[in-house]
């Protein structure tokens, strides 16, 4: 049996396809062996990839794009993730919540685990034709520090997980004003990513991952959070149930798993955001990052015709 060894940012609700299709036995159907590792700080899935220790990294496509003009070269071919999973939470019910409603206003947004939460927030108020600078963001924190400050008084908003927003709504600390998932439209959030001098050598492994990960993402499609239950608990038993099982909901309505490949005009207006935010000296273009041979190859032979 082969095996893959991937370094994640994090351990999250949103890669929910990964664990469940390792549950299902999916990649050892394909004679996959799939050990996951959660780095915390998350920058140490790059030294993971730098001395081998992993073959694939799970994390934001911004990383990628930051390094696709820098040192590291980089190849992404997959994504596990076709919308960004995170919400705005505010002080009170917004029903029919503005961008505008925040100008003049503070919000929080972590970004102990990286710069995504802030960065497609900018963007999705930039869209709104509302200046991101007319709003004071606070950030570099982590989740957790934020949300306690939060729910003590700072702020008027704050960016956050399905699942922390979630939790403060059911405490009546928050209330989700603008879930991503709904309003955000398409975006590869979450990919997997491998170092370019490897990817060949790893093109086996990969389709097997990818054609494993797709049927994850078809069969989740016809289960319920009560089916889901068990893994839930089993992977995130500090969390009260209530929280974890609507924020799975959120997404298991949306299209966040609805796919693996990876959307080029998604791709490029999330480049976009980033170079608007000067994170990027300019944006990078769907070929410079994404290398579609492996998915290619699952089409052309008939693996899984949901990857057409």
């Amino acid at each position: 049996m082969l095996q893959l060894n991937i370094s994640a940012t994090a351990h999250a609700l949103n890669y929910l396809p990964q664990y469940y299709a390792d549950r299902e036995g999916l990649f050892a159907a394909r004679e996959l062996s799939v050990v996951a590792t959660a780095r915390d700080p998350w920058t140490g899935v790059l030294d993971d990839l730098a001395t081998g220790a992993a073959d694939v990294v799970l994390g934001g496509l911004w990383v990628p794009a930051m390094y696709a003009q820098g040192p590291r070269k980089l190849v992404v071919f997959a994504q596990v993730n076709h919308q960004f999973p995170k919400a705005l939470v505010t002080r009170t019910p917004r029903p029919d919540f503005a961008w505008s409603e925040l100008i003049g206003k503070t919000v929080l947004a972590p970004g102990i685990g990286g710069s995504a939460p802030y960065a497609f927030t900018a963007g999705l108020i930039r869209e709104a034709g509302v200046n991101p600078a007319s709003i004071t963001f606070l950030r570099d924190l982590s989740t957790p520090m934020f949300v306690e400050m939060f729910e003590a008084g700072l702020g008027e908003a704050i960016v956050t997980d399905l699942v922390a927003a979630e939790a403060m709504q059911s405490k009546g600390t928050g209330y989700i004003a603008s879930d991503y998932t709904v309003t955000g439209g398409l975006g590869p959030n979450s990919v997997y990513y491998c170092l370019a001098d490897r990817y060949v050598e790893l093109t086996d492994r990969l389709a097997r991952f990818c054609s494993s990960l797709q049927e994850s993402m078809h069969l989740l499609k016809s289960v319920t959070t009560t089916d889901l239950g068990p893994l839930l608990t089993a992977h995130w038993p500090a969390i009260a149930e209530e929280p974890l099982h609507a924020a799975c909901e959120r997404m298991l309505r949306s299209r966040t798993w609805d796919t693996v490949r990876i959307d080029p005009d998604a791709t490029d207006r999330w480049m976009r955001i980033l170079a608007d935010e000067k994170m990027v000296h300019s944006a990078p273009s769907f070929v410079d990052l994404i290398d579609t041979a492996v998915l290619d190859r699952l089409s052309l032979d008939g693996v899984s015709a949901s990857l057409r």
